[in-house]
């Protein structure tokens, strides 16, 4: 069983900008990010593959958010830029043993998640 534990997360103005991390306790084949604003289904928002470092990201946030990871620390991390309102949600970082991790059926593991909340 693999523990994922994030930090990062807060309250922001919109065109601020937050970075949030995820630390691993094992081997994962990718992780990523998924979010779920207020009143609405859990969605992804990008992930990345452990190996070779591919991301993928969701439309909405293309250009604002990156992902990257340091295989030493076991960790990846989310840099969110020109944050808007519209990215409020609870972000929950997920980790997969054989997939890179691009919907919710593809996730083995989930962090607790933190709250994100951009203020206009």
């Amino acid at each position: 069983q693999v523990q994922l534990v994030e930090s990062g997360g807060g309250l922001v103005q919109a065109g601020g900008s937050l970075i949030l991390s995820c630390a691993a306790s094992g081997r994962i084949r990718g992780m990523g990010w998924f979010r779920q604003p207020p009143g609405k289904e859990r969605e992804f928002v990008a992930a990345i593959s452990w190996l070779e470092g591919y991301t993928n990201y969701a439309d909405s946030v293309k250009g604002r958010f990156t992902i990257s990871r340091d295989n030493a620390k076991n960790t990846a991390y989310l840099q969110m830029n020109s944050l808007k309102p519209e990215d409020t949600a609870v972000y929950y970082c997920a980790a997969a043993a054989r997939a890179v991790p691009r919907t919710n059926s593809e996730v083995d593991y989930w962090g607790r998640g933190t709250q994100v909340t951009v203020s206009s």
